[in-house]
Formats: structure tokens, C-alpha cells, sequence
């Protein structure tokens, strides 16, 4: 645990701070926040009610509707609109491989993400995938919930398989938002079925490909055991130049399916070694790609 923690440190959270997550569409979530939303209005005009869920500020609990309901109600306004972030974490086993792991580079992912959401006052998500599974938090607000999620992030355990088809599927989506997808993509049966849901869903879809340093540059020749890390099957073969170079072919088209499904859903797609620093991925290829931007 303690290892972990070390992923959050206060120097870590200090060079997110003039970071926002861009949304193209229009939130519609609910409660004010800090985003504009194209809905006229101002700030204190009233538009609706909506259930109170955990991690609600719970000074916003219109308590004349709780007399009259005995329910809790978050009041909503017209033009400040929060807007609604999932992150999802593939959780398997083959994301705990690499020096260091992708399932390091995974974690500070999910936690920036969360930072942003909270800090910008949008609410958040974290979802972790496992053996067809979907795992969440509560939709959470406020900056005082970082402390919840990154001890929810601290507590996943990277094993099992993952197909994210089935585990998205499970996600029963209240509005519009952005999903994030962070994983190394080593799925069943792909993630075309997840991003046309998503989409569907109305989210804005965001692909995080992570890979590690022994993944995209194998340094393995002679003969050799590969065991596969989640069903634990082994092979041996005889590593030479003519096999790592079918490798690499097939890594490339692996690579160039994710990418086509990206760009035929209107997702974005951001590939990452385990190994790279997580400001040159906040900074340029988020920020490049044009899903994060700079105060």
C-alpha cells in the first residue's frame, strides 16, 4: 500500500492544477458546476430536481422537498452544468506486466482524470474491469472526494481477464458525458461493441493504449517460454529475427484496429508506454490530441 500511495503525491496532483478536460458537447448532467452550458439562463435559474446520490454536496438538498417526499433532491440550474466523467481501468492480470507496470502508469492515469473532474467540479466515476465485471464508485463531486477515490484506486487488484465489451456494456449511463477507457486493450473479442455503446450513449469516448517498454521493443531472442499472464497458457519458441519481425507486424495491425475504430466512432485515441513520464502524456499527447487543455 504504501508503494502505491507514492503514485499520489502532492507533487504529482501540483502539476495538474492549470489542466482542464476539454467537452465538446454540452453538459447536461445536473447540478451547477463550473462549465457553461449552451441552455440560457443564469446560475440561480431553477430548471429541475433530481434525486440526491453519495457524494453529492449536501448543501444543494432542497429540504422542502424532502418534507414532502421524504427523499433527499439535488436542485438543478439552467446555466452552470457539471459534467459527468467515467473513468474506466482494465483491471486484468496482463496489466500488472512490464517495467514498471502498466497498471502504475494506469492508476496515475485514473487518478489525474479524477483530479481534473473534482477540481473543475464535474463529477466522477472510476469503473474497473475484470472477468466480464463491472466495478464503480459512487458518481462522485466535490474536492474533498479525492481522498475516496484515490483510496479506491489504491485497493484495485490488477488480475483475472477482462472483456471490455461485456464489462462497458454493464455500465446503465444517466446522461450524456465522457468515458474514458484506460487498458492495454488485451480484451476478448475486441472493443468495437464498447465504443458503438458508448457512442451511443452519448459519451465522449477517449482510448488510453497503454503497452510497456517489453511490449512495443522485445528484447527476448533464443529459445524461450512465453506464458500468457491471465489463462496462465505457455508456449516455447524460438525467438529469432524473422519471428520478431512478424512480432512487430502484428502489433502494428493490432495497434491500427484500436486506432480504426477510434476514428470511425469519433473517439480519441492515445497510445502510452508504461514508462513515459506522466507530463509529457498530460501535457502533449493528451493536450495534443486535444482532450486536455491549459488554463
Amino acid at each position: 500500500m504504501e508503494e502505491k500511495n507514492k503514485l499520489f503525491d502532492a507533487e504529482f496532483f501540483k502539476i495538474l492544477q492549470n489542466l482542464n478536460i476539454n467537452i465538446k458537447k454540452s453538459a447536461s448532467f445536473g447540478a451547477s458546476g463550473a462549465r457553461k452550458s449552451k441552455v440560457k439562463g443564469t446560475s440561480v435559474e431553477f430548471s429541475d430536481f433530481r434525486e440526491y446520490v453519495p457524494g453529492d454536496d449536501f448543501r444543494r438538498i432542497d429540504w422542502n422537498a424532502y418534507g414532502r417526499f421524504d427523499k433527499f433532491f439535488i436542485k438543478l440550474f439552467m446555466e452552470e452544468r457539471e459534467a459527468m466523467i467515467n473513468v474506466f481501468v482494465d483491471s486484468s492480470k496482463s496489466m500488472g506486466f512490464g517495467e514498471p507496470s502498466k497498471s502504475t502508469l494506469a492508476l496515475r492515469l485514473a487518478a489525474a482524470f479524477s483530479y481534473l473532474a473534482l477540481n473543475n467540479l464535474d463529477r466522477v466515476c472510476v469503473n474497473t474491469m475484470k472477468n466480464k465485471e463491472l466495478k464503480a464508485t459512487d458518481a462522485l463531486s466535490g474536492k474533498l472526494m479525492l481522498q475516496r477515490t484515490l483510496s479506491y484506486l489504491n485497493n484495485i487488484e490488477f488480475e483475472g481477464t477482462t472483456d471490455i465489451n461485456v464489462s462497458v456494456m454493464k455500465k446503465d449511463f444517466k446522461s450524456k458525458g465522457v468515458s474514458i477507457i484506460i487498458s492495454d486493450f488485451f480484451t476478448e473479442n475486441g472493443i468495437v461493441e464498447a465504443v458503438k455503446y458508448l457512442t451511443f450513449k452519448k459519451q465522449e469516448v477517449i482510448l488510453i493504449h497503454i503497452l510497456s517498454p517489453e511490449e512495443l521493443e522485445p528484447d527476448y531472442y533464443g529459445q524461450v517460454k512465453l506464458i500468457d499472464s491471465e489463462t496462465r497458457e505457455d508456449r516455447n519458441i524460438i525467438l529469432n529475427n524473422s519471428i520478431m519481425k512478424a512480432y512487430k507486424k502484428q502489433l502494428g495491425l493490432f495497434k491500427k484496429s484500436i486506432i480504426d475504430t477510434a476514428a470511425k466512432y469519433g473517439a480519441a485515441y492515445i497510445e502510452a508506454a508504461s514508462d513515459e513520464g506522466i507530463e509529457k502524456i498530460m501535457f502533449e499527447k493528451l493536450s495534443r490530441s486535444g482532450v486536455l487543455s491549459s488554463n
